[in-house]
């Protein structure tokens, strides 16, 4: 029996009738910062060890292509097929493993590295959206969290619909 294939990424899929994240807290009395979208999909994501810029594309392809979201005839169908908006969060935590009573993030990819591969994720969700004529026409937004940072996120949703996808 062959040995099993690391995993070298891991997503969470939400899909959400509106989705809030703060992307900066409040500070020195200015109030926190917000990035919002409606009808779509939250995509959790987090990288691990030995995860490079060739996988990036492989990610993106198949998240916004797998039929997840229902239109309103009940089908399934893809994101770009709805067409719904992204909230992309970068989440370090799907890269924990409980090892006896803590978790433990060793296999996460560094930070600076992961940081390079969720800018790259981002900026290709961002070019695939505005590729796609249906969703130009439906003035589709691709929304992200900040890298590395503690954020409060608020969901509405028509499930619980969540789906984890490792790569």
């Amino acid at each position: 029996m062959a040995a099993a294939r690391p995993v070298l990424a891991r997503a969470v899929l939400q899909q959400c009738l509106s989705a809030r994240l703060q992307v900066r807290p409040p500070e020195n009395g200015s109030e926190a910062e917000w990035v919002e979208i409606q009808r779509g999909l939250v995509i959790y994501i987090c990288f691990f060890k030995g995860a490079d810029r060739d996988l990036v594309p492989k990610i993106v392809n198949t998240l916004l292509n797998v039929k997840l979201s229902e239109n309103e005839s009940g089908e399934y169908v893809s994101l770009l097929d709805l067409p719904g908006n992204v909230l992309i969060i970068p989440q370090a935590t799907l890269g924990g493993k409980l090892k006896g009573r803590k978790m433990q993030y060793h296999a996460n990819i560094e930070k600076e590295k992961g940081l390079e591969l969720y800018s790259q994720f981002v900026t290709l969700c961002e070019k695939e959206l505005a590729a796609n004529a249906k969703c130009m026409e439906a003035g589709v937004l691709v929304k992200y969290g900040t890298y590395g940072n503690r954020q409060v996120l608020k969901l509405d949703t028509n499930g619980p619909y969540t789906h984890l996808v490792e790569f």
